[in-house]
């Protein structure tokens, strides 16, 4: 079946800024034939909704960027290398990268993403008969977790204050989502069970390039992270450049507001502290301003690809929100569920939806205002209902290629040369995930 799967994206699997158009003419099709919008109205829709997530786009970026400073960081690196001392053979690469890109991804997903295919490069030097294909889809099955994790944007939205359905459900606390009996399920059974399921796919590999030996000696992943040497005769501005007192104050002065603001509102982890907090460990791990803008400038190349095909699925969400397509698709669900299988549905509309509306916080913008309602007439708790939507989301963000952009980057391939394996790990994971919703 990998085989399979492997060979069918290999030939049919377009570049993910091709799935973007194509996705986007798609939705253009099925806004005419199915909800009786004209063409002139759908392109209005696609144009207005264009720009509409820009300040979002623009946390996800950081999220990829400061997430890439601090596993770049000499300590991470470090940190890096002697993890990938614990593998010496191709399967204990594969559970060894799995196991750790999940970890992290629980932590931040942005993080999470980039210590992942950074891992798998450490671990691929030092087990080179790995099938490198693999190691990197193995690295980015760990995304699966990110929206059951601390940096899920739909349990941290809602339990936001003042977030727009604050009027329906109130505020729901992350002890009733992230933290839910429900949610420490799935998430552990997936921590368990998918660094097994990549490991079974060793054995289906086939004659395709495993490694990409280019890469692998390049000198922007060294095995032993590097330091600028300190040059004598340093202008004014070249000191201040080099200057690791700066850092530490300011880095120290980033800090002391996390500390307060989680003294003031609690464990609040929202996006933009997330951000804050690795930006400013970022600044500190570095050493120097120097260093610091150094890997501030390979991380905004990893970003490129997030930052101009984001407007297109926010004029893909347009469509779908003003043509009111999103909602017949949700309604549809709605009306086949019943208050025990609701959840369940709820999960399965939020992965198609997914397709079209890959954000986490722009996909609950879209569904919310339709399966909370439907949540409290069936009476279904609304906090399962957002997870439900939560893990629709991250699952199949497997064989939708926009959040692995990122990795692919890093790791110097196209999506088509992960898909195939991501195809299984999304068939697998629908299993503990069905029976999380249904039963807990």
């Amino acid at each position: 079946m990998t085989l399979f799967f492997n060979r069918l994206v290999q030939r049919y699997l377009p570049d993910a800024f091709l799935f973007a158009i194509i996705l986007t003419l798609i939705v253009f099709g099925l806004g005419i034939g199915f909800t009786g919008s004209s063409p002139a109205k759908m392109v209005q829709y696609w144009g207005d909704g264009f720009w509409d997530l820009l300040a979002f786009a623009m946390q996800m970026s950081l999220i990829v960027v400061t997430g890439y400073i601090l596993a770049n960081s000499p300590i991470i690196k470090s940190l890096l290398t002697r993890l990938s001392k614990l593998a010496t053979t191709p399967g204990q690469a594969i559970v060894l990268v799995t196991f750790t890109a999940a970890v992290a991804c629980l932590i931040n997903y942005g993080f999470g993403l980039v210590v992942g295919a950074l891992l798998a490069i450490h671990v691929a030097k030092r087990v080179p008969s790995v099938d490198y294909r693999l190691l990197m889809a193995s690295a980015y099955s760990g995304f699966l977790l990110w929206h059951g994790g601390l940096s899920g944007s739909i349990p941290l939205t809602i339990a936001t204050e003042g977030h727009f359905m604050a009027d329906s459900i109130g505020i729901i606390p992350i002890t009733e989502t992230i933290f839910s009996g429900m949610n420490l399920f799935i998430v552990g059974i997936l921590l368990v069970s998918l660094p097994l399921l990549n490991r079974l796919l060793m054995n289906s590999t086939d004659d395709l390039a495993k490694n990409n030996p280019d890469l692998l000696k390049s000198e922007t992943y060294t095995q032993e992270p590097e330091t600028t040497p300190v040059q004598e005769n340093m202008t004014p501005a070249e000191r201040l450049e080099n200057s690791k007192l700066l850092s530490l104050v300011i880095g120290l002065l980033g800090l002391a507001f996390v500390i307060y603001h989680f003294a003031k509102n609690g464990l609040d982890l929202n996006i933009n502290i997330v951000n804050f907090i690795f930006l400013f460990l970022g600044i500190i791990f570095h050493q120097t301003p120097r260093q610091f803008l150094d890997s501030v400038s390979d991380a905004v190349k990893n970003a490129g690809g997030i930052i101009i095909q984001f407007p297109f699925y926010a004029g893909i969400m347009g469509m779908m929100v003003a043509s009111g397509l999103s909602e017949q698709m949700s309604l549809w669900f709605v009306s086949i569920s019943s208050d025990f299988t609701f959840p369940l549905f709820t999960f399965i509309s939020a992965g198609i939806v997914n397709f079209f509306v890959p954000s986490g916080g722009g996909q609950w913008a879209v569904q919310a205002p339709i399966m909370i309602p439907a949540a409290l007439d069936l009476g279904v708790d609304t906090a399962k209902t957002a997870m439900a939507v939560a893990w629709g989301d991250a699952w199949t963000n497997m064989i939708q290629p926009f959040w692995a952009l990122p990795l692919l980057a890093i790791a110097g391939l196209k999506v088509k040369d992960i898909m195939g394996f991501c195809v299984i790990v999304l068939l697998w994971s629908f299993i503990p995930i069905s029976i999380g919703l249904l039963f807990f």
